[in-house]
């Protein structure tokens, strides 16, 4: 609310006389409670966004003494993350010694991985992929690949560091 306040007059000394001054002054108080009534309203009701968190779940501590477990080359499954966003695949393992197997490109649709990946848990439900990213894949790719693994409901997977063996084989290719 304004009001005008009006000074008391000065008298009559029969002086000049002048305009009268008026000062003015605004009552700030109601809408400082608006603003604080807005600001409470809207602290009450709103709901803070719940933070994306994937649940992955970490394999059992093996117990001492308890002989490493190997994974047979008919069960592994391996995708390879390389630089550029590109996703090479292939069924087994790479062994020394061994024949090397046929590295396939991919891509990150559901046409691409997705698919690759259930026909090969269909044809094996005891697959277990091998998640390899390289140096120069990036943060982004990894995600994708994980929530491909959500999407896929594959239970098995692990993470693995790229050995050389798969870096060459990413060269050799020409893919």
């Amino acid at each position: 609310m304004a009001e005008i306040q009006q000074q008391a007059d000065s008298g009559g000394k029969g002086g000049k006389k002048r305009a009268k001054k008026m000062s003015t002054k605004i009552d700030m108080t109601p809408m400082v409670d608006l603003a604080f009534l807005l600001l409470t309203f809207f602290m009450l009701t709103t709901t803070f966004s719940k933070p994306t968190v994937m649940q992955v779940t970490m394999p059992v501590k093996p117990k001492e003494g308890d002989p490493p477990s190997e994974l047979p080359a008919r069960n592994a499954f391996t995708i390879l993350l390389g630089e550029n966003n590109k996703i090479y695949y292939y069924e087994g393992l790479l062994r020394e010694g061994e024949a090397k197997p046929e590295l396939q490109l991919s891509s990150y649709d559901a046409n691409g991985i997705r698919k690759a990946i259930l026909q090969r848990r269909q044809a094996n439900p005891e697959t277990v992929i091998l998640i390899k990213p390289d140096d120069k894949s990036n943060y982004k790719n990894m995600v994708d690949i994980l929530d491909e693994m959500n999407i896929t409901d594959q239970k098995k997977y692990a993470l693995v560091d790229i050995s050389k063996a798969d870096t060459e084989l990413i060269k050799s290719s020409g893919l």
